[in-house]
């Protein structure tokens, strides 16, 4: 298989981080470098607009500015990351990308797709992932899922909004996998290994 961009994303909870990361064994086990990143963050310059985005102490960011700070991530996430690693041929498993930004902000946030996507453009110079993997799960399941341990970190700015909010990013995640130029729905309420049965399988069948 040639070198592909692979986004896995979806809902607090949803086991997203967890998939990726064994998508990203799975793949060195067969021999593929693989760079296995994040956002917002994924840069040190990333990391440091990612704190400042998901700090409970500013509950007044407005929307717009929200969107900006994530897409200032994401456009040095992919010059110094991303394109790169795919112009030397190694595979990228990304947790969160561009999908993320238009189901948070443009769905759920009230934003609009077309505000998010020109910025958005703009951002990542055009770079789309060859898969985008959408993890769909209950926004309550995620949350009790996320926040059940005893060693869970307090939530942050994004996961403290109400239900309905995560219910309309769930939605909107369905609404950008329906018209993503390669996109699969997976049914992430189940178990994780019967989840990334499904990722490889997605992936196997050429989705991309």
């Amino acid at each position: 298989m040639s070198p592909r961009f692979i986004v896995l994303d979806g809902v607090e909870g949803c086991g997203k981080s967890t998939q990726a990361r064994k998508l990203a064994a799975h793949l060195r086990a067969e021999g593929h470098e693989v760079v296995l990143t994040h956002e917002p963050g994924g840069t040190p310059v990333g990391e440091a607009i990612r704190e400042l985005i998901l700090d409970p102490a500013y509950p007044e960011m407005d929307p717009l500015a929200e969107l900006m700070l994530f897409c200032a991530s994401r456009a040095q996430h992919c010059r110094q990351v991303i394109a790169p690693a795919l112009q030397r041929g190694a595979w990228v498993v990304c947790d969160r990308f561009s999908s993320a930004t238009l189901a948070y902000q443009g769905h759920a946030g009230g934003l609009g797709v077309a505000a998010v996507q020109q910025v958005n453009r703009v951002a990542t110079a055009g770079l789309e992932p060859d898969l985008l993997i959408v993890l769909d799960a209950d926004p309550r399941v995620g949350w009790a899922r996320k926040f059940s341990g005893k060693q869970s970190d307090p939530a942050d700015r994004i996961e403290q909004k109400s239900l309905q909010f995560h219910e309309a990013v769930r939605e909107g995640f369905r609404q950008v996998a329906r018209c993503a130029k390669a996109a699969v729905v997976i049914d992430a309420d189940r178990s994780p290994e019967e989840v990334f049965s499904s990722v490889i399988a997605a992936i196997l069948e050429g989705a991309c």
